[in-house]
């Protein structure tokens, strides 16, 4: 990934970030993110921009990478920087440099990174600690760019197997375990494909005795909206609809990594939302694992019917100190918060508090929005216990409200965060910490965070 260094090897492309109102200079370079001036062959500033803030220096370790174009060999100048901001200048360049050409048939040849600090010795162990968060969301980001027909069910299940290397239990529940269970929604949604569904359990064992934190991801390897079929357009975008799953798999490797002390376990149910003559319908009843019956409306929310079933099984099995599940759920969401923040639903203010914190230190960013009891009430149907969303043509509708109150139905009382990454799991602009049109890992960093921040401590559970 990186290496640090004193000085920079023969051949390398020095970067110099230079904050605003930096040395002065007659091209008109004044040190704004996003400029950049070469001063001689081999040796370019970069605009720093002020930058204050660990994620702010993300974004210029970035801006660094993007700015050295297809230079293989880099060297960002870090010496004289306080050790926090040249781990955060490094970790963006990181998050940056990362490309997917697996399924290339020359593929590239890998870039060097370097950064250059004063003390290598006195910053390897925090960058160990920053290499285990990257990992993580490398990880993530190779699962959403992984086409479908690669990223089968079982294919997914073949690559979160490979996490048993890493002191992950790694349980994987088929067809005829999640009957037993009841798992009437997963099983429902992935029927009507070639590539049956799964509900595999990652777990980490943490060094102290307590209940675990738990992930649930929507993890949906592709998904052509069902029976109500989506429309073309667009359509080869659905690969990532299963950017939820990758995110909790991804923060499970980067605790495994860094040796987290906290217990944690992650849910991913995953099945392909197909078409055929065994697919679900809209108008079918299903009986959900919590015994409760859900009336279809529309297959191509097939999302929330997943993480019902995985949440309650998590709830039941594991009694966790906390559940939060990701998945790119809902359109809604991004017509309400664009591509720039995830959605935030909860029954836990503490938490949705300590999630959203957690966002703001890894710049993977939440925006609260409510659960009301009119959203509840729109669920409510005449021939089962509720509706899986409101029918549509009924005007615009707050279908990411009604999803999380539908999603609540299946927590009980513990504390829960619902978190909407549809809209954040890809970038969409090209000053974001991965290039323009790659998966951006959303998810897998913030749990990191969340989880060394507030559940490390034994005494506090």
């Amino acid at each position: 990934m990186l290496k640090l260094r004193r000085a920079p090897a023969k051949g390398a492309l020095l970067l110099r970030p230079i904050p605003e109102g930096g040395p002065p200079h007659a091209s008109g370079f004044r040190g704004r993110l996003g400029e950049v001036l070469e001063v001689s062959p081999g040796d370019r500033w970069v605009g720093a921009d002020g930058a204050c803030t660990a994620h702010e220096w993300e974004r210029v370790g970035a801006a660094c990478i993007a700015a050295a174009g297809d230079a293989e060999r880099i060297a960002l100048d870090a010496r004289g920087f306080p050790p926090s901001c040249a781990m955060a200048l490094g970790t963006g360049a990181v998050l940056r440099a990362w490309r997917f050409e697996r399924r290339k048939s020359l593929g590239a040849k890998p870039r060097r990174i370097e950064l250059l600090v004063d003390d290598p010795t006195a910053l390897r162990a925090a960058w160990a600690r920053a290499e285990a968060a990257l990992a993580g969301a490398a990880l993530a980001r190779e699962l959403v760019a992984e086409p479908g027909n690669h990223l089968t069910t079982t294919g997914f299940v073949d690559r979160l197997r490979k996490l048993r290397a890493e002191g992950i239990e790694v349980t994987v529940l088929g067809r005829r375990a999640l009957r037993r269970l009841g798992a009437g929604g997963l099983l429902a949604v992935g029927q009507g494909s070639a590539h049956p569904p799964r509900l595999v359990i990652l777990r980490w064992r943490g060094g102290f005795k307590a209940p675990p934190v738990a992930f649930i991801g929507k993890g949906i390897c592709f998904d052509t909206g069902g029976i109500s079929i989506k429309g073309a357009a667009g359509m080869e975008a659905m690969r990532a609809d299963m950017a939820g799953a990758a995110a909790c798999a991804g923060a499970m490797l980067a605790l495994a990594r860094r040796r987290s002390p906290c217990p944690a376990v992650a849910l991913l149910a995953i099945a392909e939302n197909a078409t055929s003559g065994m697919a679900y319908r809209p108008g079918d009843v299903l009986r959900m694992m919590n015994g409760q019956s859900v009336e279809v409306v529309d297959t191509d929310a097939e999302g929330r019917l997943v993480l019902a079933d995985a949440l309650h099984f998590t709830a039941r099995r594991f009694r966790p100190q906390a559940l939060l599940d990701l998945a790119t759920l809902t359109g809604s969401v991004v017509t309400a918060l664009g591509h720039h923040r995830a959605g935030l639903f909860g029954n836990d203010a503490a938490l949705g508090a300590a999630v959203t914190a957690a966002g703001e230190v890894v710049g993977e960013r939440l925006w609260p929005l409510p659960i009301g009891e009119r959203h509840r009430e729109d669920l409510k149907s005449e021939i089962a216990d509720l509706k899986q969303c409101v029918p549509a043509g009924r005007g615009p509708q707050p279908d990411a409200s009604h999803a999380a109150a539908f999603l609540r139905e299946f927590v009980g009382t513990l504390p829960w965060a619902h978190l909407d990454i549809a809209g954040v799991d890809q970038a969409e602009t090209e000053d974001q910490l991965a290039a323009k049109g790659t998966p951006s890992g959303f998810g897998a960093r913030l749990l990191d965070a969340l989880v060394e921040r507030h559940f490390e401590d034994p005494h506090r559970v």
